[in-house]
């Protein structure tokens, strides 16, 4: 793999308690706000290929020389084959993605509970939801939204896979398992419970408060309702939920455990506590006199992210697997890595180590050279830290960026958490299969770091070669799935 061995990944490696991201001022950060800036020297370091330290973190360079491969054999080849979404803008993929290429704000404000004394009175507020057809009453009364949104999107990305009920029934379910993960799980009937605790004593406590806060509560209940007994159970980590989901899938398909997996995020954390939490640890934007404006992807005025909300699901299967069955291919994925900063809980690392060798590991598991990269469905969340952060994690393994389009999704949406990631591989994938970019909105005076084309508040036609997708969490969890157009 010459190419990603190349001077592309050179800087990545770095000297013990050096710290170098182009040469330029980098910001030091208290929480999520900025308190002041340094300047750092300008430097290179020569690329060798072999194991080097950074405390207690060890990087290893690839010493291999052939260009890079992709996975050929059909059984560990993985296709999309079905995408299923409950979001702000509704449940119809086509509908999301229309507006996100229109550029529309789903942010409004909160009337989920009485926000008025709050600092923060608007979020992505799902509104208008419907679970007809696809959750019984009973049960649609009893459980959390988080829950709701799940197997509303699970199943239907599973109708989109040509995998409704009838076909699942005849097929063989020990090999299709499910993977949607939450990173609060039902974070409603965990706080109902503690009120009815606190006001009405512990024999008030509604019955399904445990399994139905419990994070693990998606996966099951998807499973149980469609009958698969494959590899299931849930990750949670932070905003990086979904694609850690996607590349744990990959993976059970690849060893043979699963012919397919149903794989994503979800989480509804819009609530009294939820909003008031995050307040709490200054996350958010506080621009209530101007909400559909307030995430601000690398703008220079950025104050916080959005709260959203919603689920995104993907029927991952083995090529060999979807086409004995005929099943519509949609994208392939290539790849994907995780990585963990192990700096901060929530501070990204100010070397951008975690993050871009996240997207080394990626590529490398793809068989992408990053000359091959051209799009980035970038995380983009319109925090102080964070987004410069991610810029210069970029740069570091994407010397030359002329070619690369990268949007932020959450300037519409907001933040959903868990469920994030999940969306923003649907978006990524639209962009695959449509041509087109949505813009990031919001984006009025773009910090000069930032040199790569983030696709400014107006769609633009681009043809994907190879797109990534980034997903980072609360932690230092770092995350980046790789998909491109389905090529037989």
């Amino acid at each position: 793999m010459s190419s990603i061995t190349s001077s592309c990944y050179s800087n990545l490696i770095l000297k013990k308690k050096e710290s170098r991201i182009n040469g330029g001022f980098h910001l030091q950060y208290n929480g999520l706000r900025a308190i002041e800036s340094v300047q750092m020297p300008a430097s290179s370091v020569a690329y060798k290929p072999k194991v080097v330290k950074w405390g207690r973190i060890r990087v290893m360079a690839s010493p291999a020389v052939s260009a890079p491969k992709r996975e050929t054999d059909p059984k560990k080849r993985i296709v999309i084959t079905g995408m299923g979404l409950v979001s702000v803008f509704g449940s119809d993929i086509d509908n999301f993605y229309n507006k996100l290429l229109e550029g529309q704000s789903g942010i409004s404000l909160i009337d989920r509970f009485d926000a008025s004394s709050y600092t923060v009175r608007f979020a992505g507020q799902i509104r208008d939801f419907s679970s007809e057809g696809y959750i019984d009453g009973k049960n649609d009364r009893r459980l959390d939204d988080c829950w709701r949104y799940c197997l509303v999107a699970g199943k239907r990305a599973l109708e989109d896979a040509n995998l409704g009920q009838q076909v699942l029934d005849t097929m063989d379910k020990t090999r299709i398992g499910v993977l949607v993960g939450s990173s609060m799980g039902g974070s409603k009937v965990f706080a109902d419970a503690v009120e009815a605790l606190v006001q009405r004593g512990y024999k008030k406590i509604n019955p399904f408060f445990i399994p139905y806060s419990i994070t693990n509560m998606g996966s099951a209940l998807l499973a149980i309702d469609t009958g698969l007994m494959g590899p299931t159970y849930s990750i949670s980590t932070a905003c990086a939920t979904a694609n850690y989901c996607f590349y744990a899938s990959a993976n059970h398909i690849r060893r043979g455990e699963a012919d397919i997996m149903v794989a994503g995020g979800t989480d509804a954390f819009i609530s009294a506590i939820g909003v008031g939490g995050l307040i709490a640890c200054r996350a958010l934007s506080q621009r209530n006199d101007e909400y559909e404006k307030a995430s601000r992807p690398w703008d220079r005025n950025r104050d916080g992210f959005v709260i959203g909300e919603g689920s995104g699901v993907l029927v991952m299967e083995n090529l060999e697997h979807a086409l004995k069955r005929g099943a519509p291919i949609i994208a392939e994925y290539l790849g994907g890595a995780i990585t963990c900063d192990a700096h901060h809980i929530t501070d990204p690392r100010a070397d951008g180590l975690g993050v871009s060798s996240c997207i080394v590991m990626s590529l490398v598991d793809a068989g992408v050279s990053p000359e091959e990269v051209n799009y980035i469905n970038a995380h983009a969340t319109s925090t102080l830290a964070g987004d410069l952060a991610e810029v210069n994690a970029i740069k570091k393994v994407f010397k030359d960026t002329s070619e690369i389009k990268m949007n932020g999704t959450k300037s519409m949406i907001g933040h959903g958490l868990g469920a994030s990631g999940g969306l923003e591989a649907i978006a990524t994938i639209k962009a695959i299969t449509t041509g087109w970019l949505h813009p990031t909105i919001n984006q009025y005076d773009l910090e000069p770091q930032v040199t790569i084309d983030t696709v400014p508040n107006v769609k633009k036609q681009h043809e994907v070669n190879v797109g990534i997708s980034n997903s980072f969490g609360f932690g230092g969890h770092n995350s980046v799935v790789v998909f491109a157009p389905y090529k037989p």
